[in-house]
């Protein structure tokens, strides 16, 4: 379809103790770039973020409006380990294609399960060819979750469309203990659905279908 840009911040990671540091805080096993959620004690959503091994660091790519939380959940768990973050996304730019896309070498380009995440220096301009509600309509055929939408700090990653992110045999991290608990007693109440439209309650409006949180 195309490429929107996204309202995202970039943080890198360096340290000996960078991918530990990462994998014991979040949902997914972090094994090089992957995407991951990071959660609270009690397995609500901090935010979901993409995690691009960059070889002597990590960037983590999430939700503008939820970085702030993000960095305090974080920078606060740093006990003595060699880790540090630092903001650097006044300095970069974030894009989602649908598509395959040509870009310079200095555009970092990972693949997620949402299409193609391109960082971009502010330098470098990558046209914008995808409306808003193109890519709503996207989101909605492909069931695909989104921060300020599905994905909120009212729910946890197993009722919002995440629960390919939480990995089913990783150790110990915050959270984690209440979702192994929800998915082995069968506690998930509910799911993302896709419905046809007029849809109450929907957390995506699309041109003809919208996606819902729905009790099961």
């Amino acid at each position: 379809m195309g490429v929107v840009k996204l309202d995202a911040y970039v943080l890198i990671v360096k340290g000996s103790d960078r991918v530990k540091f990462v994998d014991g805080l979040s949902t997914n096993k972090i094994e090089g770039s992957c995407t991951t959620v990071f959660t609270t004690k009690n397995a609500k959503i901090i935010d979901m973020v993409d995690v691009i091994d960059m070889g002597n660091f990590l960037a983590l790519v999430g939700y503008n409006p939820y970085k702030s939380k993000l960095i305090e959940h974080i920078s606060s768990r740093v006990l003595g380990q060699d880790i540090s973050i630092t903001d650097v996304s006044t300095n970069n730019n974030v894009y989602l294609s649908t598509d395959e896309c040509k870009v310079g070498s200095e555009v970092t380009v990972t693949s997620t399960f949402r299409g193609l995440l391109l960082i971009a220096p502010k330098s470098y301009e990558i046209e914008v060819n995808m409306t808003r509600d193109q890519f709503n309509d996207y989101r909605v055929q492909n069931l695909i979750p989104h921060q300020g939408h599905e994905i909120s700090e009212k729910v946890n990653p197993l009722i919002c469309g995440l629960g390919h992110l939480v990995h089913q045999s990783k150790g110990c991290y915050i959270g984690q203990e209440i979702l192994v608990r929800m998915r082995s007693r069968g506690r998930i109440n509910k799911k993302l659905v896709r419905k046809e439209n007029p849809v109450d309650s929907a957390t995506t409006v699309g041109s003809t279908h919208s996606l819902k949180i729905e009790r099961v």
